[in-house]
């Protein structure tokens, strides 16, 4: 049984988001019925249409990932936690290996850490990134999208525990992402189901989750919207990709 960690307070150690502008956020919208295909069927040839957005830099303005491992452990702690497992994070870190050095940080981070007191820090987190977090031309775009009644759906690297309240905030869909294992005590593990959710997973997930909820990629029509490396294949799988490392332009006609 992996050891207790002292619980934090979900208001104590706010996440630096300081250099996040304020966005104002339309009221949320009702959650659409997935049965149906929405008006942007029509222009999919009687597809359901799927609109499928990274996070971290694509729907906020900063990095998540990092902001909420120092609100969970506290910038001191986790500094020093990583010092602790330096053998491990020096090669990682040699090789660029994204997704080894996030696997090295939750450990350090959530292990042993009750599940309920991390899903209130992440309740607290998304409702941080909601208020002062968030990219006004990205939000025009899932609201276009919302309009027109295309599902929504997060595709993100970042925790499934934060993203679940930020999706339920935007009126997002569904959330695929990366998710914390707990143990049958209902502590945090410190490992990440089935790894990063970065890269080829991104794609990999998003259509197996297509697969379940609409029968398949081919009956789907899919926008995508990404900033960074980690988003190619996501956006290379989509019948519409949209690289969102610059300000979105408003929607065009040839795009209604």
């Amino acid at each position: 049984m992996t050891a207790a960690v002292p619980a934090r307070s979900p208001q104590s150690d706010p996440p630096d988001l300081s250099r996040w502008s304020a966005v104002p956020l339309p009221a949320d919208t009702e959650t659409p019925d997935p049965a149906s295909g929405g008006r942007g069927a029509d222009a999919a040839g009687g597809k359901v249409v799927v609109a499928a957005f990274d996070v971290d830099g694509t729907v906020t303005r900063r990095d998540c990932v990092v902001p909420f491992l120092r609100l969970v452990a506290g910038r001191g702690p986790l500094v020093a936690g990583l010092l602790r497992v330096g053998h491990r994070v020096a090669p990682a870190l040699v090789r660029r290996d994204r997704d080894q050095l996030k696997a090295i940080a939750a450990s350090v981070t959530f292990r042993g850490r009750p599940a309920t007191h991390i899903e209130a820090l992440g309740r607290s987190f998304a409702a941080t990134v909601a208020a002062g977090g968030l990219r006004d031309d990205t939000i025009a775009r899932l609201r276009w999208h919302q309009g027109r009644g295309d599902r929504t759906v997060f595709v993100s690297a970042s925790f499934g525990v934060y993203l679940r309240p930020l999706a339920r905030r935007l009126g997002i869909d569904h959330v695929v992402g990366t998710e914390l294992e707990t143990d049958d005590a209902g502590r945090c593990t410190g490992r990440l189901v089935g790894g990063n959710c970065r890269g080829p997973e991104k794609r990999a997930r998003l259509e197996a989750w297509l697969d379940g909820a609409y029968g398949g990629r081919a009956a789907v029509d899919v926008w995508a919207y990404g900033d960074s490396a980690g988003d190619r294949e996501l956006l290379a799988g989509a019948d519409h990709a949209v690289w969102a490392n610059r300000r979105l332009a408003p929607v065009g006609e040839n795009e209604r």
